[in-house]
């Protein structure tokens, strides 16, 4: 049996995400901009709501594809917050939107979100040597300076924490605890 972190042991779905996605570096915009919406859903949430509604958020955003959610007007946002099969929170919804047309802003500018978000880390993971799931941050100085740089250009709740987050998900930052098989797995994946 593999051992690994603490947090990704209470389920089937967490340990499937925690096994396949979180941590693992990530490159395609489209999944970065799904990562974005489900990191500012999950503020103030746990990220198993938002795992166990993911495939539900896929449909109503229309797979995440910015250029699409970027042209969502208020009849549509009427439709989301009246969908019980995800997180109906209006200012959230409205962020979503925002953020897509940010989104696109900035692929505009730099060519891709890929490599404008990538860019923070020198385009190579921070590898982290956390023993226990005590010494995880919630953010960091560098989260804090991606979370002012997003802001600054229109991102809507996108704070320092869920910048960290989403940081630990696109394997920017390998949080995986030392002692689980991921850490790593993922550290060989992309020869760090």
């Amino acid at each position: 049996m593999c051992k690994r972190c603490d947090w990704g042991t209470s389920n089937d779905l967490m340990i499937k995400y925690h096994d396949e996605e979180w941590g693992v570096p990530l490159h395609d915009d489209q999944k970065l901009f799904e990562f974005i919406i489900l990191e500012s859903f999950q503020a103030g949430l746990s990220w198993q709501i938002v795992l166990i509604k993911r495939e539900n958020f896929r449909r109503a955003f229309d797979q995440f594809d910015p250029k699409i959610v970027a042209r969502y007007d208020y009849k549509k946002i009427e439709e989301l917050v009246q969908d019980k099969s995800i997180i109906r929170n209006r200012q959230k919804i409205a962020a979503c939107i925002n953020n897509a047309k940010r989104f696109l802003e900035v692929q505009n500018e730099f060519g891709s979100f890929d490599r404008y978000i990538w860019e923070f880390v020198d385009f190579k993971p921070i590898v982290n040597s956390f023993e226990s799931i005590k010494e995880l941050p919630a953010k960091t100085e560098l989260s804090d300076q991606i979370a002012a740089d997003l802001k600054k250009r229109g991102f809507k709740f996108v704070g320092s924490t869920v910048v960290y987050a989403h940081m630990q998900a696109t394997g920017m930052v390998n949080d995986h605890l030392v002692y689980c098989h991921r850490y790593d797995e993922v550290k060989k994946d992309v020869n760090v």
